[in-house]
């Protein structure tokens, strides 16, 4: 069995399959997995999808982690699997690190997760693992090993996130809230810049709903 047909059914809930692997007893997967599939938003058709359902239009809190518990739940159960969510915890999954065990994404030179299609628009909205070991392809390059211009090195206006430093988290939400931030408001300038990630087709107002999120707004 290989991952397109569940590729195709993720695909019809605006979610795409961003990684896959199998776990061994060191990547802190539920015993029993044989594959652990990380699903992430399709775009641009993930945020129209999201935006018209009960989670988003209830008023509750954390409408985007209650959407994901339910879509992916059930695509967990027709799979024959179990559902794992960022947010089950403490202790917490390792999301990060499955992300890298994948092959799929990497550690950019400005510490962020960058991924082969989606660039450091990275994100997972959970994981699916299954008991089986399906046939996974080959993993590809990292993008940025071929990108010359390197634009998210100097996209910070200013500095909080650069090459060979730690992120400046108070610095960033300083500027951010404040009328010289408005632009970074809209979605992080640094991740903007990956050509791989203006290429992905994430909406400018996904990406401010999690700057309001990242802002505690």
């Amino acid at each position: 069995m290989t991952l397109a047909p569940l590729s195709r059914e993720a695909a019809a809930c605006a979610l795409s399959v961003r990684g896959a692997f199998h776990p061994t007893a060191e990547d802190g997967a539920p015993d029993g997995t044989g594959t652990l599939i990380l699903l992430g938003p399709d775009e641009p058709d993930f945020w129209p999808v999201f935006a018209a359902s009960p989670e988003y239009g209830d008023g509750a809190p954390d409408p985007l982690d209650r959407w994901s518990k339910r879509v992916i739940g059930i695509l967990a159960a027709r799979w024959g699997g179990m559902a794992v969510f960022p947010s089950d915890g403490p202790p917490w999954p390792p999301f990060i690190g499955w992300a890298l065990r994948s092959g799929r994404a990497w550690v950019a030179p400005v510490g962020l997760l960058v991924h082969e299609a989606a660039g450091l628009f990275a994100s997972y909205r959970g994981a699916v693992v299954l008991p089986d070991r399906l046939d996974l392809p080959a993993a590809p390059a990292m993008p940025c090993d071929t990108c010359a211009a390197k634009p998210c090195e100097t996209a910070c206006p200013v500095g909080a996130m650069a090459p060979g430093q730690a992120y400046d988290v108070a610095t960033c939400k300083a500027h951010v809230t404040s009328e010289a931030g408005r632009e970074c408001r809209q979605g992080c300038l640094v991740r903007r810049a990956c050509p791989v990630s203006r290429a992905f087709g994430r909406l400018p107002e996904q990406s401010a709903f999690h700057m309001r999120a990242f802002l505690g707004d």
